[in-house]
């Protein structure tokens, strides 16, 4: 294990559309690192709580999220241990639907998730924000208190729609809330190679935001369907498949990019790219 001094980095995984993969990379991505080694604690910032059941936990909890805004509970009284090594969760509700209500009239409405991360930021090498697909005021909250953000793109048509939006919102949160705010990268998702016009995406998203795309891409994977089913990570689901194998690969890149490596692991991954 990592020495108790952790860099405690925080990565909000953000995308106003729907359906691109935010949630699945959020626990995949979490999972990957935990089985490298690197306590990795998920925050599920989206009142839909998919990351919360997708790895086996209750979305009904009575105490989530929602209390560390609102009612000032202490994050550490609430995170919870998942079966995967090294993997934490901070549970999310629907009942975060109504936080953003509550928050507007709060002074430093923005602030309030940086002021509940700051507490137990040390605890962990990374934190991992899954956020709604809305740019309300608890996706700017994440933007304020991430170090980086990362945006997953799926591989089909209109892929390019509302990513202008979502980059003019992280600009404005760099100007005026948060100006060491990082565009982590782009990572493309769902990409199926029978389909020419997931090439042309993946052509067209690196034409456009080079170096900022991920070499990593998501395919389309059956067991990355079905794992959140068992309430489990990729990595604990199916280890061998191809979706374990495509988040392994990106939890290594995301590591090369922060300038992690661990020498233990680092041969196992290898191998993994060896076999696609």
């Amino acid at each position: 294990m990592l020495q108790t001094n952790r860099m405690g980095k925080i990565i909000a995984i953000a995308n106003q559309k729907g359906g691109v993969g935010k949630t699945t990379t959020a626990i995949n991505l979490g999972g990957c690192l935990g089985v490298l080694e690197y306590k990795t604690l998920i925050v599920d910032a989206d009142p839909q709580a998919n990351a919360t059941s997708g790895v086996g936990l209750d979305t009904k909890h009575s105490r989530n999220i929602y209390d560390c805004l609102i009612n000032d509970v202490h994050p550490s009284e609430l995170i919870i241990k998942t079966q995967n090594p090294n993997l934490d969760i901070l549970p999310s509700h629907i009942d975060l639907v109504g936080a953003e209500l509550e928050m507007i009239n709060l002074p430093n409405r923005e602030h309030l998730m940086k002021a509940v991360l700051e507490k137990i930021k040390d605890q962990y090498d990374f934190i991992i924000i899954d956020c709604s697909p809305s740019l309300g005021l608890i996706t700017v909250n994440a933007l304020t208190a991430a170090d980086s953000v990362m945006i997953p793109v799926q591989c089909e048509y209109f892929a390019l729609e509302g990513l202008g939006k979502l980059l003019n919102t992280i600009k404005i949160v760099q100007g005026r809330l948060n100006q060491d705010l990082e565009i982590e990268g782009i990572l493309l998702t769902m990409y199926d190679t029978r389909l020419r016009l997931a090439n042309q995406v993946v052509d067209e998203v690196k034409t456009h935001f080079q170096e900022l795309v991920f070499d990593t891409v998501i395919h389309r994977n059956t067991k990355l369907g079905e794992a959140p089913s068992f309430g489990e990570t990729i990595v604990m689901h199916d280890a061998a498949c191809k979706g374990s194998i495509n988040y392994l690969n990106f939890a290594r890149e995301v590591l090369q990019r922060n300038n992690l490596t661990k020498i233990g692991n680092e041969d196992k991954i290898i191998e993994f790219n060896d076999e696609l």
